[in-house]
C-alpha cells in the first residue's frame, strides 16, 4: 500500500508540473444509481469505504492492479475500491440511488484503442469462430505466457501480451491451429456516423487531432452549458464524443486548457432505404462486428434462405441482405456458431426513424394464446396489486434458486424479458433457469404446479428495443397454470384507455402478499398525452399506462414481465416492464417497451433457432 500511494503523489506531481488538466476519472465508465454485488467472494475483498470524492476515488483505483472498479456513496461522500466489474463470475448489479458504479474502461469495452494492449474485456472467441485456449495451460499449444495481473491474461480472454499489430488475440483450442486473432474493432470503426452524428453512442474519446475529451460532467479545464443532467436524451456519457447541438459532427471539450472543443474523428456509415430489401453493398460484418457466413455455405449454420431460393436478392459471397422483408433492415447468417444471425451494420439512410404503426387490429385473429380460467384469477409483489392468476409470467432465478426478474412465455420453448435484467449479451446462463405455473415466489419441491426449465440461450434484441429472447431447454407442459401469452400484430398501438395489466413477483413496498404472484391493472396512456407529462421524453418504441392516485406500479424484481392487454378475448403482450428510478411513482405514467414494433424480429429468432 505504501509503494502505491509512492506512485500516486508521483503522477500527481508530474501532473501538476507539466499543466495537465486530465481527470482520473477519464478511465472509468460511470452507471448511476447502481451498486455491484458479489454473491461468491474470491480473493480479497472490496476495501471499507473511505471519504474522498469522486476523482481521489479514481486516483486511487488507477495505481491498483487489483481494483477494477469503485462504488461511490453520495450520502457518505465517500468511496470503496471493488476487484470486480459486471462481467466478473457471480457479479450481479442492482439499482441503488445512494451510489454510482465506476468501472475501468478497459474491462467494459467491446472495442479496442490503438493495438488494444490495454484491452481487458471477455471475448473468448477468435475472428472465425473459435474458442481460444486458457492461458494459464499449457494445451493444446505450449506458450511463454505466464497470467499475471500487469498483463491480464486471464481465463481465455483475447489479449495482446506482443502488443501484435493487429490487436487481440488467443492461442485456439484447435490443436490445428496455433493462434488466431479476434477481430475485435477500434472504438473508431466499432459504430459508424450516420448523417450528422445526433444519434451516435460510440466509445471514441479523442479528437481528431488525438487530444483526450473532458467528461461532459465536469467543468474543468473548460466550463460548458452541457450538463448531463439537464441534457438525458444526448446521452452524455462519461468523456465521449456526442453532438448535443446539431453541429456538423460529433465532438467534445478537450483536456487540453489550450483547446475548447475539437471534433472526433469516426468512420461514416454505408446506409440503405426503406427496410434495405434493395440493399446490394458489400457490407460483411454484424452490428457485433462478427463475420458474415457465406450464403452459399451450410456451416456454421444450415440455412433456411440460400441463393437458388431468392436469385433476384443476389445472395452473393457473405454480403448482408434483406431476402425476407424484415422490418429491421439486411442482416446475415454469421461464423459464431453460438450467434446464428444477426443484423448488420448498416442504417437507414433516413436515420432511425420508428416503423409507421398500425391503428386497429380488427382483422387480426388470435389463436392458441392469451386463453386463461379465469376461475383461478383471484380477487383480492407489484406495488398496489393483489394475488393473481398470470400463467404466461414466468420467474427467472439464478444460479442460487433465486427470483431476480420476470418475463412472458410467448412460445413453449421461448420467452420474452428485457436486457436490464443480464449484465450483457454473452453473460454465462449455466445453471439459471426460469419456474412457470406456480403462484408461490418460493414454491415447495413438492409443489405439483411448478414447472422448473434451465435457460438455454439468451439473444439480444435490436439495440433500441431492451428486449432479449431466452430459449428454454426443452418446451414447457401448457395446462391451466402455464399458458402462452399472445404477441401483437405488427406495428400496433394499444387504443387509449384500454385496461391492461402487469405481473410479477417484486418488491410490494408493503402493499400486498410478498410470497405471491401479484396482479395490477393500469389503463393505457397515448403517448401525445404522456409525452406531456414526461417532458417529451418517451420514444414510439414505448408506450405508456396513466397515472393513479394510489402508488400501483411496477419494482424492482417484476422487470422483464408483462404489460399484458385484452384484445378479442385473448390476453396480448403489449409492453414489457422496464427498470424505473422510483417504484410505482404518483401521479406520474409508468413507461414500457413497446412490443409490437419488434414483433419480426421475434418471430425469426424463434423460427430461425
Amino acid at each position: 500500500m505504501m509503494q502505491a500511494r509512492a506512485v500516486l503523489l508521483l503522477a500527481l506531481a508530474c501532473a501538476l508540473s507539466t499543466g495537465q488538466r486530465r481527470s482520473p476519472l477519464n478511465d472509468f465508465q460511470r452507471l448511476k444509481a447502481t451498486q455491484l454485488l458479489s454473491m461468491s467472494q474470491q480473493g480479497p475483498g472490496p476495501e471499507q469505504e473511505e471519504p474522498a470524492d469522486t476523482e481521489e476515488c479514481a486516483r486511487r483505483c488507477t495505481v491498483l492492479l487489483d481494483c477494477r472498479a469503485f462504488h461511490y456513496n453520495h450520502q457518505r461522500h465517500s468511496c470503496q475500491l471493488l476487484p470486480w466489474t459486471q462481467h466478473s463470475a457471480q457479479t450481479h448489479i442492482q439499482r441503488n440511488v445512494h451510489y454510482d458504479l465506476y468501472q475501468k474502461k478497459d474491462y467494459m469495452q467491446n472495442c479496442i484503442r490503438a493495438d488494444g494492449r490495454s484491452y481487458r474485456g471477455i471475448q473468448s472467441t477468435t475472428e472465425k469462430g473459435k474458442n481460444c485456449q486458457q492461458w494459464r495451460l499449457k494445451f493444446p499449444h505450449d506458450h511463454r505466457f505466464s497470467p499475471s495481473l500487469r498483463n491480464g491474461l486471464e481465463e481465455n480472454y483475447c489479449r495482446n501480451p506482443d502488443r501484435d499489430e493487429r490487436g487481440p488475440w488467443c492461442y485456439t483450442m484447435d490443436p490445428a491451429v496455433r493462434h488466431q486473432s479476434c477481430g475485435i474493432k477500434k472504438c473508431e470503426d466499432a459504430v459508424c456516423v450516420l448523417c450528422n452524428g445526433e444519434d451516435y453512442r460510440g466509445l471514441v474519446d479523442h479528437t481528431e487531432s488525438g487530444r483526450e475529451c473532458q467528461r461532459w460532467d465536469l467543468q474543468h479545464p473548460h466550463k460548458h452549458p452541457y450538463h448531463p443532467h439537464k441534457y438525458p436524451e444526448k446521452d452524455l456519457d462519461d468523456n465521449y464524443c456526442r453532438n448535443p447541438d446539431s453541429s456538423v459532427g460529433p465532438w467534445c471539450y478537450t483536456t487540453d486548457p489550450a483547446r475548447e472543443r475539437e471534433y472526433c474523428h469516426l468512420r461514416k456509415c454505408s446506409c440503405y432505404h426503406g427496410n434495405g430489401e434493395l440493399y446490394r453493398g458489400k457490407i460483411s460484418k454484424t452490428r457485433k462486428g462478427i463475420t458474415c457466413q457465406k450464403w452459399s455455405a451450410v456451416s456454421p449454420h444450415t440455412p433456411q434462405i440460400s441463393p437458388a431460393m431468392f436469385p433476384a436478392m443476389r445472395l452473393e459471397e457473405n454480403y448482408c441482405r434483406n431476402p425476407d422483408n424484415d422490418s429491421h433492415g439486411p442482416w446475415c447468417y454469421t461464423m459464431d456458431p453460438s450467434t446464428q444471425f444477426d443484423y448488420c451494420a448498416i442504417k437507414s439512410c433516413a436515420g432511425d426513424k420508428t416503423p409507421s404503426i398500425l391503428e386497429t387490429a380488427d382483422n387480426v385473429v388470435f389463436a392458441e394464446c392469451g386463453k386463461r380460467d379465469e376461475r383461478l384469477q383471484l380477487k383480492g409483489r407489484i406495488i398496489g396489486g393483489r394475488p393473481g392468476n398470470s400463467p404466461w409470467t414466468v420467474s427467472i432465478r439464478n444460479r442460487k434458486g433465486v427470483h431476480f426478474c420476470g418475463g412472458s412465455l410467448v412460445k413453449e420453448q421461448w420467452v420474452i424479458s428485457t436486457r436490464q435484467c443480464f449484465s450483457s449479451c454473452d453473460t454465462d446462463l449455466s445453471s439459471y433457469e426460469v419456474q412457470l405455473g406456480t403462484l408461490f415466489k418460493d414454491p415447495s419441491p413438492s409443489d405439483p404446479d411448478k414447472q422448473a426449465l434451465p435457460i438455454l440461450k439468451l439473444v439480444c434484441g435490436p439495440s433500441a428495443s431492451d428486449l432479449v429472447l431466452l430459449k428454454l431447454a426443452r418446451p414447457a407442459t401448457l395446462n391451466d397454470r402455464v399458458a402462452l401469452i399472445c404477441l401483437p400484430p405488427e406495428r400496433y398501438v394499444v387504443p387509449e384507455n384500454t385496461e391492461c395489466e402487469i405481473a410479477g413477483w417484486g418488491e410490494t413496498g408493503g402493499t400486498g402478499n410478498k410470497t405471491l404472484l401479484n396482479v395490477a391493472k393500469l389503463p393505457v396512456l397515448s403517448n401525445k398525452e404522456c409525452n406531456m407529462a414526461l417532458r417529451g421524453q418517451v420514444k414510439e418504441s414505448e408506450l405508456c399506462t396513466a397515472p393513479l392516485r394510489a402508488g400501483v406500479g411496477a419494482c424492482e424484481g417484476d422487470y422483464g414481465g408483462p404489460l399484458a392487454c385484452l384484445t378479442h378475448d385473448c390476453w396480448v403482450l403489449e409492453g414489457v416492464i422496464t427498470p424505473i428510478r422510483v417504484c410505482a411513482r404518483k401521479d406520474q405514467p409508468a413507461v414500457f417497451t413497446r412490443v409490437s414494433l419488434y414483433v419480426d424480429w421475434i418471430n425469426k429468432v424463434m423460427r430461425m433457432l
